[in-house]
């Protein structure tokens, strides 16, 4: 009896161990200069983009990296270049800041048949109007029920975000080849605002993903000093930059605005100092399958993977799975088939998390 009572106690333990083990993080790829997104195209191929304008098709199996041509006109300015990419049913979608002439830019969006030489694209969208500014382009990609929709920084120009007619600031949805929706809000009560917008009031979100539990879309925005945010995007509506500061502060230390007040679309997480909140996914897999329906966000600052638990957009919970390991974290990744997270880092490298 004392035998099997042992053996219990140290069946529990081992366990216990394997329940609390650590993710265990691993280099896939190296030597990538500047590197702003990846997407998966199949279990081993996943495009990248860099910010300088390159473009490569990486096979993480074998350690490959080959570039891929491409006509795109970009103008590589501050946080402006060649920004996100995603791969959807034989089509590649890029957001850039694209060369408008007389040093200004603007967040464009454009697509192409995927061709592993090149990449001939054509835009579907530009941010109007174009501003000389190098910053916040926003440019996160996300596709629902066959329609594409594009974070829009408001380019350091803030109340331009509580502007309609003019595209920086906002959340925008269109059809796959450009067209735009006959249900955006333009059509449904809000007349002054432009035809692509779906949402106004947003500073520079840089990450966005669609949940395969509610389907419905998530974002993350960085916000001045301090007043970053994690929430829910929202037909119609307006997050609030820049009457509301979100709890952060201009750099110069001068108040912005309440964090939060009736009227305005309100964020289910708030960071005060800010983590610099960058790319984004709901996760769903069987690598950590205790994960599920937890947004995964990473951050540049402050070089972490958080992990925030949530239910019906109220905050329970955040964990920090790791810091300051492999430096700033720009772009986040589910392989599909596993359930491993990928991880890409301003440091050029992709990492691997795993059990």
């Amino acid at each position: 009896m004392k035998k099997i009572f042992l053996l219990s106690i140290i069946f529990i333990f081992q366990l216990s161990i394997s329940l609390t083990k650590e993710p265990k993080l691993e280099e896939v790829l190296s030597g990538l200069n500047g590197p702003w997104s990846l997407s998966f195209i199949d279990e081993s191929s996943m495009l990248i983009t860099e910010k300088s304008g390159n473009f490569f098709l990486a096979d993480i199996k074998n350690k490959n990296l080959s570039e891929i041509n491409h006509n795109l006109n970009i103008l590589v300015d501050g946080q402006g270049g060649l920004l996100e990419v995603l791969y959807f049913n034989k089509y590649v979608f890029v957001s850039y800041s694209e060369n408008r002439g007389k040093g200004k830019s603007s967040t464009s969006v454009a697509r192409a048949s995927f061709n592993e030489k090149e990449l001939k694209f054509k835009n579907i969208f530009r941010a109007e109007p174009p501003i000389n500014s190098g910053y916040h382009f926003g440019s996160r990609l996300i596709i629902k029920d066959n329609l594409l929709y594009i974070t829009a920084g408001e380019r350091g120009q803030g109340m331009i975000a509580q502007d309609p007619t003019k595209h920086p600031g906002s959340i925008i949805r269109i059809h796959l080849d450009g067209k735009i929706p006959k249900d955006n809000p333009k059509f449904k009560g809000k007349e002054n605002w432009l035809p692509e917008i779906f949402q106004i009031g947003v500073r520079n979100p840089q990450g966005m993903d669609l949940s395969p539990f509610d389907n419905k879309i998530y974002l993350t925005n960085h916000g001045a000093k301090g007043g970053d945010w994690f929430g829910v995007a929202k037909f119609a509506e307006n997050y609030g930059w820049k009457i509301l500061g979100w709890g952060g502060t201009n750099y110069t230390g001068t108040k912005i605005g309440p964090k939060w007040k009736p009227g305005f679309t309100k964020a289910i997480k708030y960071w005060v100092p800010s983590i610099a909140a960058s790319s984004m996914v709901i996760y769903k897999g069987e690598e950590f399958s205790e994960w599920n329906g937890d947004a995964l966000i990473t951050s540049l600052k402050d070089q972490s993977l958080r992990k925030i638990k949530f239910k019906d957009n109220k905050f329970i919970s955040e964990k920090i799975i790791f810091q300051g390991v492999i430096g700033r974290i720009r772009d986040i990744e589910i392989q599909e088939s596993t359930g491993r997270i990928f991880l890409l880092t301003d440091q050029g490298s992709i990492w691997k998390l795993q059990k």
